[in-house]
């Protein structure tokens, strides 16, 4: 995504503000503005898919632009990990913390650990539920769920069709369930689509999915119509068990995160389609608004989300739907990948 421009993601910021915490009677610490190098810390889930690699380049890429210090730490799917790397990072005297988290509920507690010691934090690409959250960058979550079964049921409007979703630990994957329940629903209502399964991925493991998908396929006698897999490596699982029961291309697969292995099966008619979620804007949005919140200048948000609590000031942007017809017009025109990777040509 080279030739997004800087601008595109002041496009993105509007309406109305958001300012970092203040002093409360419970006795959180408050800071004045901040001088010097802005200290940021970036606590991450995972680095297990591609697109987490890249989240994790563009952060360091942003904050080296814009001078400030930033720590990355990864619990690699470890709530307990997650929570003392953020504790560490704290202690070091960081100014402001992104969290990535792996349990949107348990890290409650690290947004409540920050605000004692006067350090705002920002939920990046999952919600932090029930907590005091000062701001959400993300893309539209639940529109990515609509978006993949609006697909689905436009190219197979009646059919058996098998629910694929994510970790239960992810709030993401909830709100993608709801969008997706949302749009399916008038036609499952009609008897017009038939919901065989609808189980959620542990992890997002490629291999949950791919058990779900052969459960489902051993069930119907092979008559499986559409998969909405809530995202690519779930896709991927599914694909797997399609070709060893030889329906491989033959039934409707849906993804998210324009993976590379992900594009490769659409230009070869094996996945449907992803939805493409542009990785620059989110990142660099997420920097910026730390070094706005960390010298306490008003963060300009679009939307907003409740997150259990509050309605958490938001910066949430638009996905793009991939298939077959417009891979050239989307990922390889950004660059978020080669042609030569995805054709080998």
């Amino acid at each position: 995504m080279r030739n997004i421009s800087l601008a595109a993601v002041c496009i993105l910021l509007a309406a109305s503000c958001v300012n970092a915490p203040q002093e409360t009677a419970t006795g959180e610490t408050t800071r004045e503005p901040h001088a010097g190098p802005i200290r940021i810390g970036f606590s991450m889930d995972t680095l297990k898919e591609e697109r987490w690699q890249r989240d994790k380049m563009l952060v360091e890429q942003r904050a080296k632009e814009v001078g400030a210090a930033l720590d990355v730490q990864v619990a690699n799917g470890d709530d307990a990990v997650q929570t003392k790397q953020a504790d560490n990072m704290l202690t070091k005297g960081i100014d402001v913390l992104i969290v990535a988290p792996h349990n949107g509920e348990i890290a409650a507690s690290i947004v409540e650990a920050a605000h004692r010691k006067g350090v705002p934090v920002i939920s990046y690409d999952r919600l932090i539920r029930n907590c005091d959250l000062d701001l959400y960058v993300s893309h539209q979550v639940e529109r990515i769920g609509e978006m993949q079964a609006e697909y689905a049921l436009s190219h197979v409007p009646k059919g058996n069709y098998v629910l694929i979703g994510g970790s239960p630990t992810d709030y993401n994957a909830i709100l993608l369930r709801k969008g997706q329940t949302r749009v399916l629903k008038p036609a499952i209502d009609k008897g017009d689509v038939k919901i065989i399964s609808e189980q959620f991925a542990r992890e997002w493991k490629a291999e949950e999915a791919l058990r779900i998908t052969e459960d489902a396929l051993t069930r119907t006698g092979n008559k499986i119509d559409a998969i909405v897999a809530s995202n690519d490596g779930t896709a991927g699982g599914a694909i797997s068990a399609l070709e060893a029961a030889g329906l491989s291309g033959k039934v409707l697969v849906t993804g998210q995160d324009a993976q590379k292995d992900a594009v490769q099966r659409i230009v070869r008619g094996t996945q449907t389609m992803t939805v493409y979620k542009p990785i620059m804007p989110l990142a660099y949005g997420a920097v910026d608004a730390a070094v706005k919140l960390a010298q306490k200048t008003p963060v300009d948000t679009h939307d907003k989300i409740n997150n259990g609590k509050k309605d958490v000031p938001a910066i949430l942007i638009t996905p793009v739907v991939v298939d077959k017809s417009n891979v050239d017009a989307t990922v390889i025109k950004d660059g978020y990948h080669t042609r030569q990777e995805i054709y080998g040509q």
